[in-house]
């Protein structure tokens, strides 16, 4: 059996920002063709370990060696990295629409690649960006081509991000969390692509993520970071049967754990929290040629949805990107205009803001990022004590801040009778960017929970956060169900969320309820072939 060949070889990386180091003399290897998944939380110098070998941490200070095929990169300078990047190494990075130049086509943007790395002329390039797509299982690549990263969907522009990547025929591809951003079905198709390109250009792959799952589909090898220190590293199956370091074994039990109670039935008299017959969201488009001058046609994103909440019950509703999903939480908030009936406690949304206060108040939402649904320039005060500002404006203002502090103590952020009022005015004053993603999203929950709602949207709660901090999130939301028998209303593409939280689920596709029912059911005898595809495709 042939030796392996090394390709890339980190021997004591050290990165800081002045006086503070963040990646503290690790080591590890990458060989040639091989795949090497490089996991940890947010915060852990993952990220930071890729791009130092590439020079691209801005106002970082680099020590170590990184020898890539007996060249070290760290002693590279700007000029000799530049014809690196791009080349020997290439990179795909976590969000293609902020990667992608907005005012390039996107032909244009990996044509541009195989003129500068191979000299090649416009109209060739453009040929061979075009074939590069198709290879990627992009349909109709030359109009694809055409178009601004803008008008494709996310998976497409994910594509179009790895032919970027493979333009250059690159001996090492850097992959950073590259399906973090894309639904389960599209993840699969993401995964397997990189897979096969892999395995036919022989290339090594280093990928980025805190996605467990991807990692025992996709890697050879592992290595685990905890705050810049690489705690333990080796073959995906030894390290994932037998974690040696606490860290890894915290990281692999941190999958979403089940622990609802059942749903009970509203008192006799009462309405359900919520419920919909025949719900449906259609947008008015532009009809093609002289048509479109004297009339628009409709495109329908939710067609006929029923489904009622009991108190105490979570409703997860799951999907692919485009299915739906969101389209029927903003209908359940009315935030966009709907046909057929949806209630809230047996009243329905009327058509004025006056009228809809009282319900408002009934439901509230969760979004999926908390650093973007939380306002940068509102102290934490302000941002938990808002919905009393319009429900309850009349409260003085020491009732109003002892609410405040009843709801951070419910989510867990103040810890009531424990903290010095120093303290707690301090947290009180801070801002939303001064709190971790875990924090930022309790911090959501507790300014939802303050007006005291029956139902909660939870839209993608956990999408955004560690596999760690998710569970956090997940137990701490079960716990306020159980208490205060809210029921949720949970968008997700996360099929094992929705193991944990759901007890009834709803999925879409294309906008059309394709199966409803009972978890259990669900998940051991799914009926539909799109149900049992995005089972299939998170591994249950």
């Amino acid at each position: 059996m042939t030796q392996p060949t090394t390709l890339l070889s980190v021997t004591d990386l050290r990165v800081a920002f002045g006086a503070h180091e963040v990646v503290k003399g690790i080591n590890f290897h990458i060989n040639a063709g091989e795949k090497l998944a490089l996991v940890g939380e947010s915060g852990s110098g993952k990220t930071l370990t890729a791009l130092s070998l590439l020079g691209l941490v801005a106002n970082a200070r680099t020590s170590g060696q990184a020898l890539l095929q007996g060249r070290d990169l760290l002693a590279m300078t700007e000029h000799q990295l530049r014809g690196v990047r791009g080349g020997d190494v290439a990179m795909i990075f976590q969000e293609p629409m902020t990667a992608l130049n907005p005012l390039m086509t996107i032909g244009k943007q990996i044509a541009e690649i195989f003129q500068l790395k191979q000299g090649l002329p416009l109209d060739a390039s453009i040929k061979s960006a075009i074939d590069l797509l198709e290879s990627t299982g992009l349909p109709e690549p030359a109009s694809k081509a055409q178009a601004y990263p803008h008008q494709l969907s996310g998976g497409q522009r994910q594509r179009a991000m790895i032919a970027m990547a493979l333009a250059s025929a690159p001996k090492l591809l850097l992959a950073d969390e590259p399906t973090t951003a894309l639904d389960v079905s599209l993840r699969g198709q993401i995964l397997e692509l990189l897979a096969t390109q892999q395995r036919e250009r022989g290339m090594a792959v280093l990928l980025i993520t805190h996605d467990l799952q991807l990692v025992r589909r996709f890697a050879d090898r592992v290595a685990i970071m905890e705050r810049g220190v690489l705690v333990e590293q080796g073959p995906v199956a030894e390290v994932f049967a037998n974690p040696q370091h606490p860290y890894t074994q915290k990281l692999l039990n941190s999958r979403p754990q089940r622990d609802p109670l059942p749903p009970c039935a509203p008192p006799e008299g009462t309405a359900s929290p919520m419920q919909a017959q025949n719900l449906a969201v259609a947008y008015p488009v532009p009809r093609p040629g002289i048509r479109g001058w004297f009339s628009r046609g409709r495109s329908v994103a939710l067609k006929g949805a029923d489904f009622a909440l009991l108190p105490g019950q979570t409703l997860g509703v799951v999907g692919e990107s485009g299915s739906g999903k969101s389209t029927l939480a903003l209908a359940a908030l009315d935030l966009i205009s709907f046909t057929g009936d949806l209630q809230v406690a047996g009243q329905p949304w009327a058509r004025e803001a006056k009228a809809n206060r009282r319900q408002r108040s009934q439901v509230q939402v969760v979004f999926q990022d908390p650093f973007s649904s939380l306002s940068p320039r509102m102290t934490v005060e302000q941002i938990v004590g808002e919905g009393l500002d319009v429900h309850a404006p009349e409260l003085p203002p020491a009732q109003r801040r002892a609410q405040v502090l009843s709801a951070l103590a419910t989510v867990g952020l103040v810890n009531e009778g424990a903290e010095s009022a120093q303290a707690t005015q301090a947290l009180l004053q801070r801002y939303p960017h001064e709190f971790s993603g875990g924090q930022r999203q309790r911090l959501a929950i507790a300014r939802a929970l303050i007006v005291e709602p029956a139902v909660l949207v939870l839209d993608e709660p956990t999408s955004a956060l560690d596999v760690t901090v998710q569970q956090q999130v997940l137990t701490l939301l079960q716990r306020l169900q159980r208490e205060r028998h809210l029921s949720y209303l949970l968008i997700t593409h996360d099929m094992d969320v929705i193991q944990a939280m759901a007890h009834q689920v709803l999925v879409l596709k294309g906008g059309e309820v394709v199966e409803q029912g009972s978890r259990e059911a669900v998940f051991s005898t799914p009926q539909h072939p799109y149900t049992r595809a995005l089972l299939a495709a998170s591994g249950h």
